[in-house]
């Protein structure tokens, strides 16, 4: 083969470069988002969206939608949407406005990109992606159910009934079978039958219950007794109550780390983060947080816990290798539930 002479290695080079940058832009194009937290504020009506590279705010973009506040927020596993059911604008068993809206928020453009109608008011709360299916479960307090959306059609597609008043937090088992709710005025977890759209019974656990939180293998479920301050544990074999953990306040929102090992528990009327060694079942710790913390989510290597408090406008963020306390996000105004979007 003769050799390329230099006029030609410049043609070359200038045909190969437009090939080499339309490559680069298709890989940035297919590269994650970068991560961000995501904080559904219940005060300004707001959802917060924070760089965790710096524990700053980036923007807080308004619900816009009047009397429906969002309290809890998922995210799609490609971390491109963000989706916010409009609850209320009261809590869970008071009187105020109903809400009947999930918004969709586009992440990438900071914008709100769409919305999910009811055709009547249910009171949406907790919403969770389940991976196997691609589908949304969300809690419907009023049909006392979880109703089930094809987030691709943005249509309804099913529900489950919980046959319990106010079933407000939702955990799924990670085989994606099973469903948890946590029923607060009537004290009850139902379990769902998730293939089958089915309950399948109900647990007492108090007279007032708060929260829902399960283990990575699926077979611990918890939720925290709101009158005596203990913690109820759940086995998922038999649907009933293991053992209880003694609390030195009530517990709330909660959830275990990725090896299944510790339970981080917010505290709210004690200000703290309780750490439970589910080896044990007992506390090992308390951190002091910020006022009336709500929830708690653990970042995905699991090197920070983030504790959204609801009495301020900010979000403690704990090293889980000393358990201190290493910055504070300031966010909106009652920061509530929290998702993570990216890597």
């Amino acid at each position: 083969m003769p050799p390329i002479r230099r006029h030609h290695r410049s043609v070359l080079v200038m045909a190969i470069a437009p090939l080499f940058v339309l490559a680069g832009s298709i890989a940035r194009a297919a590269t994650p988002q970068r991560s961000l937290l995501l904080v559904a504020n219940q005060g300004d009506a707001s959802l917060s969206l924070v760089d965790p590279a710096t524990n700053m705010q980036i923007v807080a973009l308004p619900e816009g939608v009047p009397k429906m506040f969002g309290h809890e927020v998922a995210t799609s596993p490609d971390g491109h949407f963000a989706y916010l059911p409009l609850y209320s604008d009261v809590g869970v068993g008071k009187v105020g406005t109903d809400g009947n809206v999930i918004l969709i928020v586009d992440l990438a453009q900071q914008k709100i990109a769409d919305r999910i109608v009811f055709d009547h008011a249910v009171r949406p709360h907790c919403v969770l992606w389940e991976p196997h299916t691609g589908l949304l479960y969300v809690t419907t307090e009023l049909d006392k159910a979880v109703t089930i959306i094809d987030p691709r059609t943005k249509k309804i597609v099913g529900s489950i009934p919980t046959g319990e008043e106010q079933s407000h937090m939702l955990v799924l088992s990670h085989d994606g079978k099973r469903g948890y709710t946590a029923n607060v005025g009537s004290g009850t977890v139902s379990v769902l039958d998730l293939e089958n759209r089915k309950l399948i019974t109900r647990i007492p656990i108090s007279t007032n219950t708060q929260r829902i939180s399960i283990t990575p293998d699926d077979r611990w479920v918890f939720t925290s007794d709101q009158v005596t301050p203990r913690l109820a544990v759940i086995d998922s074999r038999t649907n009933a109550i293991a053992r209880w953990v003694d609390l030195p306040t009530p517990g709330y929102g909660g959830t275990v780390t990725r090896d299944g090992k510790l339970l981080l528990l917010t505290l709210m009327t004690g200000n703290q983060l309780a750490v439970i060694y589910l080896k044990t079942w007992k506390v090992l710790r308390t951190i002091p947080v910020g006022p009336k913390p709500q929830e708690v989510l653990v970042r995905p290597d699991g090197k920070l816990a983030y504790v959204s408090c609801e009495a301020s406008h900010i979000v403690n963020v704990i090293d889980t290798a000393s358990w201190k306390m290493v910055a504070t996000i300031n966010v909106g105004e009652k920061a509530d539930g929290m998702a993570w979007a990216g890597n």
